[in-house]
């Protein structure tokens, strides 16, 4: 597995054309739910994926504060079937969080977690900071990392 954090700009275009075709086949196929993938984000955030034989095997992107909310944010968090159930989406939010972190000096970080998923994230720190609401037919959460606790 070979993993890569690029920016936008970094991306080739075969990268981005695997991993927004991974985004569509998770996000808008799998889960059955149609929105606007491709919603002008991506240009202003990091690209963080694992690769295995020219696969994206999982893939999340983060995004700067002011993108999405006053806070950091990480979207699009994924992992390829065939690749699940071999840790890679512990590795994944381990690395974008550190990232976030370490290297970007963020103190909060706010995610939209899809409500089953709520105790995944809350074992990297995330708390919920809203009531369960539908977005997309789907049952989510926000959740916040860092910050006051009150």
């Amino acid at each position: 597995m070979q993993w890569h954090l690029k920016t936008f700009e970094q991306l080739t275009g075969d990268e981005l054309y695997r991993i927004l075709q991974e985004r569509v086949a998770v996000f808008i196929l799998e889960q059955a739910c149609l929105y606007p993938e491709i919603d002008g984000r991506d240009p202003a955030s990091y690209h963080l994926f694992a690769e295995k034989d020219g696969e994206v095997a999982a893939y999340c992107r983060l995004l700067p504060p002011g993108v999405a909310y006053s806070q950091a944010s990480i979207g699009r968090v994924l992992v390829k079937s065939e690749f699940r159930g071999q840790g890679l989406a512990q590795e994944l939010m381990e690395k974008a969080v550190a990232f976030l972190t370490e290297e970007r000096g963020e103190k909060e970080i706010k995610i939209q977690a899809q409500h089953y998923l709520e105790k995944f994230y809350g074992s990297f720190g995330f708390r919920p900071i809203s009531d369960v609401y539908p977005e997309d037919g789907i049952p989510h959460v926000d959740m916040l990392w860092g910050g006051s606790k009150a």
